[in-house]
């Protein structure tokens, strides 16, 4: 059993059929497929060239579209921007009429604990729906093609933390080059989407992930895979002691993911809780059953 706990409709021209081939021919059993609603004051240009030029963001309606080729195949996720007025209303809407089972993807030019962002996650844990979050932080990559000089998303991790410790009935699963990069204890999350090189002590992920229990992780994209390779020992350790609130994720539609995770020999047990396990009893169960980690590599 294998699901993919972080994906797209249409992301990099992969419609429904090319998204079932691909799932066919990884041994994808499920996908959870996300929206992603920006204004466009908040889309970044450079997605034009992966997401179709005809709007902004991922619409709800393309995770709907996709999700009706497949429903067995399919769980669909859906997350209104914060700053919405009819946000919450929306949300439930989308839960009764669609069946969304995610609060995902948050990825919006906003902290994450925004006063209207905490009552919108207050709403997510009421309606058991777990938030994957997209943490982007200001660098400036230099493109100078536009008046922003770089696109951030989130915040920070301290308003991550904010948001986790206020809501501590929702489930927060983290993502994207700014979360990952906190696995060192260096300054690189602030200057470098993708830091590379030994993992520092006193990084943050480790302690935050110990300490709410209701901060989760996906291994997807770019930003999960080189977090691991960047210390293959201490990638291994993290996997294992945090193998119970992992899931496996692509955010794209190669191998490269799994083929690291296969070279690291992972016990059975963790394997299968990261592979898919996790990512099963968030929906099942929620927090009723979530176990504390309290063990350290």
């Amino acid at each position: 059993m294998l699901i993919d706990a972080h994906n797209h409709p249409n992301w990099h021209g992969f419609n429904a059929a090319k998204i079932l081939r691909n799932m066919d021919e990884q041994g994808i059993d499920q996908m959870w497929l996300f929206s992603w609603e920006v204004p466009a004051d908040e889309y970044s240009p450079s997605y034009h060239s992966v997401l179709p030029p005809t709007g902004l963001g991922i619409p709800f309606e393309d995770v709907l579209a996709v999700g009706r080729e497949a429903p067995d195949r399919f769980v669909l996720g859906y997350m209104p921007h914060p700053k919405r007025p009819d946000a919450i209303d929306r949300l439930k809407a989308a839960v009764e009429i669609h069946g969304v089972q995610v609060a995902s993807e948050l990825k919006v030019r906003l902290p994450f604990d925004d006063p209207d962002a905490l009552r919108l996650y207050e709403a997510c844990g009421a309606m058991r729906l777990p938030i994957t979050i997209h943490l982007d932080y200001p660098i400036d990559h230099g493109h100078g093609a536009y008046s922003r000089p770089n696109w951030w998303y989130g915040g920070s991790l301290d308003s991550l933390e904010r948001a986790a410790a206020a809501c501590p009935q929702t489930v927060f699963i983290g993502h994207a080059p700014g979360f990952w990069a906190h696995i060192s204890g260096d300054d690189r999350y602030a200057k470098e989407s993708y830091p590379s090189g030994p993992v520092l002590p006193n990084g943050r992920l480790a302690p935050m992930m110990r300490q709410y229990r209701n901060l989760y992780a996906d291994l997807s994209a770019g930003s999960g895979l080189r977090a691991l390779q960047r210390d293959r020992d201490f990638g291994r350790d993290f996997l294992l002691e945090f193998q119970d609130k992992l899931l496996f994720g692509r955010d794209y539609f190669d191998t490269k993911l799994m083929d690291f995770l296969r070279t690291l020999e992972l016990p059975a047990e963790a394997f299968d809780k990261i592979a898919y396990q996790n990512a099963e009893r968030l929906l099942s169960s929620y927090l009723d059953v979530s176990p504390a980690t309290d063990s350290k590599t």
